[in-house]
């Protein structure tokens, strides 16, 4: 995690009342653009499955092309997904930018895992992790951009982009501006190069538990 705070990440306190507001709209079903390490995303509850058409059309996104889950922790991770043993050879990623395709389990929502598969993530960040923790700790993600447009790498280009109800700071740890990494499984196959290095992951993959 980026280390380099500015005054209101220490402080701590600005940001964490407009996460609670921000947690209020998403389970209202409303649409938020929030900070992560990569770049900034744009979030809807799972349980408000027109949040997740609206995240779509605000965004003008195909509606073939699936949303990114992100997580609290491993434990809300891996309720969405079947069992994958080579799963434990990546862990030492999460927190961090990798985000991991999967056969989705039973409970996933059909919605986040078309084809039966659904992609998880766990983002490395302060405020991002907060406003997890206040929705149950699951959000379906897209980046905050206009699709085929780049993502958004501040606050003010998040606010700017006017796609979200709510737009949260960045709390004093900015984006790395590189998104996350891609990788399948079973298969073992990057789908995009990111800010996780394909060799690290094909070493993890290799070596022991």
């Amino acid at each position: 995690m980026n280390d380099d705070k500015n005054a209101e990440g220490r402080s701590g306190q600005d940001w964490h009342a407009q996460v609670d507001r921000a947690a209020a709209r998403l389970l209202a079903g409303g649409v938020v653009a929030y900070p992560s390490e990569t770049v900034w995303g744009l979030a809807a509850h799972p349980e408000h499955p027109a949040a997740i058409r609206r995240l779509y059309d605000l965004k003008g996104r195909a509606a073939q092309k699936p949303v990114q889950v992100s997580c609290l922790d491993r434990a809300a991770a891996q309720r969405l997904i079947r069992p994958q043993p080579a799963l434990e050879r990546l862990e030492r990623f999460w927190p961090g930018p990798l985000t991991v395709v999967m056969p989705a389990s039973a409970d996933c929502p059909e919605l986040l895992a078309p084809g039966g598969r659904v992609g998880v993530r766990i983002p490395d960040h302060p405020v991002a992790l907060a406003l997890l923790g206040r929705v149950g700790g699951v959000l379906a993600t897209t980046s905050c951009n206009l699709s085929g447009q780049p993502a958004a790498l501040t606050y003010a280009q998040a606010r700017d982009m006017r796609l979200g109800d709510e737009v949260l700071p960045d709390g004093g740890y900015p984006a790395l501006g590189l998104p996350s990494t891609v990788l399948t499984l079973p298969e073992g196959e990057v789908l995009r190069a990111g800010a996780v290095p394909e060799a690290a992951l094909r070493a993890a993959l290799a070596g022991p538990v």
